[in-house]
C-alpha cells in the first residue's frame, strides 16, 4: 500500500511507516496542486500538516484512497465532506501538543510578570537599564483560565505550583470536576473582576468569537494581564489595543492572532507590553514527535483493518455498516446539537433513549455521534467520534444510554435529553421518514412538532393567543428573512405553545431581540444545525 507524506511530519512517524510491512512511502513536501493530483492516483493513505490542501478535486482523483491523516488539530485544509461522501476516514491528533502549548502559555503569563524580552533587548542594544523593568510576583495572584479543557487543566496545574489561586470559567464543566481540579469555578464576569492574570483556552466558534472584547475589558481590574495562545479571534484585537494603550492591560502576550501571519504593520508589534510570539503551541520537538508518530500509528492502523482512533467524519465502523447507520449518525449528531442549544450551558447528565429498529442496530456508535453533535459548538476541531465521551467525562457530565421495548408513535425514534444543574429538562427527539431517511425533529421539550433536521431554526415557547404566528412572520419579513417551514403545537388551548420555524438565513440581531422582547414570548433561541 502507498503512502504519501505530502508535508513534513517528524523523520519518527516516517520511519514507523517506513517500518511496517508492505507500505510504500513516498515523501512529496511542498508539492503544487496539480502534482499532488499526479501523485494520488494510486495512494491508499495522506499524511499532511496544514500546507497541503485535499481538495474534493484531489480526493476524486484517488480512487484507492482510504485515510487522510493530518498532524494537528485543525483539519480546514481537508474537504470533510468530500471525504465522506466517498468513504474515506480523516483523522487529526489532537493530543500530541497539549503539553507545549500548555506550556508556551506559561511562558507568556511568566513574561507578563517579568519583562524579560524586554529587558533582554534592552541589554542587546548595549544598555543597563534596571529601573524600567520592574515586576511582580506570581505568588497569590489570581490566575483566570477561560475554557478548563486539556491544555486549560495543565495551565491550571502549574499556576497551582506558583502559589496562585486559579479561577476557571468554562460554562460546561460540571462543580464536581472543577472541585477535583482544585480550582474555583467561576462566572465569566466573576472571573473578569476578579482575576490579576487572564488566560484563553476555548476553541473559536461562534459564541468564543469575541469573547473579550471592549465590554470584557470594562469589567477588569485596571492592570490586569491577558494571553492567548488558544486560537486568534477569541480577545477582539482593536480592544485589546486600545486597553494596553490606556493602562487598562498592563500586559499581553499571544501566540495567536485574527489574521495570520499578522500583519507587518499591526499595531500590536509596536507596543512594548505586548510578547508576540508566531503561533508556537506546538513548536516543540516532543510535541513535533508526538504528532508525527500518532498520526503514524494511525494512519497504520486503519490501512491493517485495525481500530480507527481520532476520526473527525466516521465512527470505528466498517464500510458496509456505516451504508446502514449514516442515516441514523446524521440524526443522531443534529439531535445532540439541538439539544446542546436549548439547554443551559452547564448540565450534569444526557440521556439517550432509543426506539424501533434503531435498537438492533450499533447504538454505541450512534451515542457517540450524538455526544460529538452535542459537543460540536463547544469543543470545535477536538472533539470526534473516538473521543468525544472523554470530553463529557472531563466536564462531569454523566451519559445514560437506554434502548427502550416499549411502543412509540414512531418505527424508530432517538430522544436526547439533557439534565440541568438546577434539575430542568431540555430535549428534543427524531425519527427518519421517506425512502430518503431524511432526518425529522420530532419532538422538543415534549411538544410535538415536525420539522426538517438541517438549517436555521426558531425555536419559540409562546403563550397561546391569537396572532403570534403573524407578529413573528411580520418581524422576520421585515428582517428580509424566509420562512422555509414551520411548525405549531400545544399542550391545551391557552396555555403554551410551541412554534419552530426554519428560516433561509439568520435573523439579524435587531430581530432576535425584537422576537425575544415580545410579552407573550417565554423562550427564544436560535438553533444552527
Amino acid at each position: 500500500m502507498k503512502i504519501l507524506v505530502a508535508d513534513k511530519i517528524s523523520p519518527k512517524g516516517v520511519a514507523y511507516l517506513r517500518q511496517q510491512p508492505g507500505f510504500e512511502v513516498v515523501e512529496a513536501y511542498g508539492s503544487s496542486p496539480e502534482k499532488l493530483l499526479s501523485l494520488v492516483k494510486d495512494v491508499h493513505a495522506i499524511a499532511v500538516r496544514s500546507e497541503s490542501k485535499i481538495t474534493r478535486e484531489i480526493i476524486a482523483a484517488a480512487p484507492l484512497l482510504k485515510v487522510v491523516g493530518r498532524a494537528g488539530v485543525g483539519v480546514d485544509n481537508v474537504d470533510v465532506e468530500a471525504a465522506t461522501e466517498r468513504g474515506v476516514v480523516v483523522m487529526n491528533t489532537p493530543s500530541g501538543n497539549t503539553i507545549a502549548t500548555a506550556e508556551l502559555t506559561f511562558t507568556h503569563i511568566l513574561c507578563g510578570a517579568r519583562p524579560v524580552p524586554q529587558a533582554a533587548a534592552s541589554m542587546a542594544a548595549g544598555k543597563w537599564d534596571r529601573k524600567s523593568f520592574n515586576g511582580l510576583e506570581l505568588f497569590r495572584k489570581t490566575l483566570g483560565v477561560i475554557g478548563l479543557g486539556r491544555i486549560g487543566g495543565e495551565v491550571a496545574k502549574r499556576a497551582q505550583a506558583f502559589g496562585m489561586r486559579v479561577l476557571a470559567y468554562d460554562p460546561y464543566l460540571a462543580p464536581s470536576r472543577a472541585k477535583a481540579m482544585q480550582v474555583e469555578g467561576v462566572t465569566l464576569d466573576e472571573l473578569l473582576v476578579q482575576a490579576d492574570f487572564i488566560t484563553v483556552h476555548m476553541p473559536l466558534t461562534e459564541d468564543t468569537q469575541y469573547l473579550i472584547d471592549e465590554a470584557a475589558f470594562e469589567k477588569m481590574k485596571k492592570g490586569v494581564r491577558i494571553f492567548n495562545c488558544a486560537r486568534g479571534g477569541i480577545i477582539k484585537e482593536t480592544a485589546l489595543i486600545a486597553a494596553l494603550k490606556s493602562g487598562k492591560v498592563a500586559a499581553a502576550g499571544l501566540d495567536v492572532f485574527e489574521e495570520e501571519p499578522l500583519a507587518a504593520d499591526s499595531e500590536l508589534r509596536k507596543l512594548p507590553n505586548v510578547v508576540l510570539t508566531p503561533h508556537l503551541g506546538a513548536s516543540t520537538a516532543e510535541a513535533q514527535d508526538a504528532v508525527g508518530v500518532e498520526v503514524a500509528e494511525q494512519i497504520a492502523d486503519v490501512l491493517a483493518g485495525g481500530v480507527i482512533r481520532n476520526a473527525v467524519n466516521t465512527p470505528s465502523i466498517d464500510a458496509n455498516a456505516l451504508k446502514v447507520l449514516g442515516p441514523y449518525l446524521d440524526l443522531g449528531s443534529k439531535l445532540g446539537s439541538l439539544v446542546q442549544q436549548i439547554s443551559p450551558a452547564q448540565i450534569t447528565e444526557l440521556r439517550i433513549t432509543y426506539w424501533g429498529k434503531v435498537v438492533d442496530l450499533d447504538a454505541n456508535s450512534v451515542t457517540r455521534s450524538i455526544q460529538r453533535g452535542y459537543l460540536r459548538r463547544i469543543s470545535g476541531d477536538e472533539v470526534n467520534f473516538v473521543n468525544a465521551p472523554v470530553f463529557f467525562k472531563r466536564l462531569g457530565v454523566d451519559v445514560e444510554v437506554t434502548k427502550s421495548n416499549t411502543e412509540s408513535d414512531y418505527t424508530e425514534l432517538i430522544q436526547v435529553l439533557a439534565v440541568a444543574s438546577d434539575g430542568s429538562f431540555h430535549s428534543a427527539a427524531g425519527t427518519l421518514i421517506g425512502k430518503s431517511n431524511s432526518p425529522r425533529i420530532v419532538n422538543i421539550n415534549g411538544r410535538e412538532v415536525e420539522v426538517a433536521a438541517e438549517g436555521k431554526l426558531l425555536v419559540l415557547e409562546n403563550a397561546d393567543q391569537p396572532g403570534m404566528v403573524g407578529t413573528v412572520g411580520t418581524i422576520l419579513a421585515k428582517d428580509g428573512v424566509n420562512i422555509a417551514d414551520m411548525s405549531l403545537s400545544r399542550l391545551e388551548a391557552g396555555g403554551t405553545a410551541y412554534m419552530v420555524v426554519r428560516v433561509d438565513t439568520e435573523p439579524s440581531t435587531d430581530a432576535k431581540h425584537e422576537i425575544k422582547t415580545l410579552s407573550a414570548i417565554k423562550l427564544a433561541k436560535f438553533v444552527q444545525l
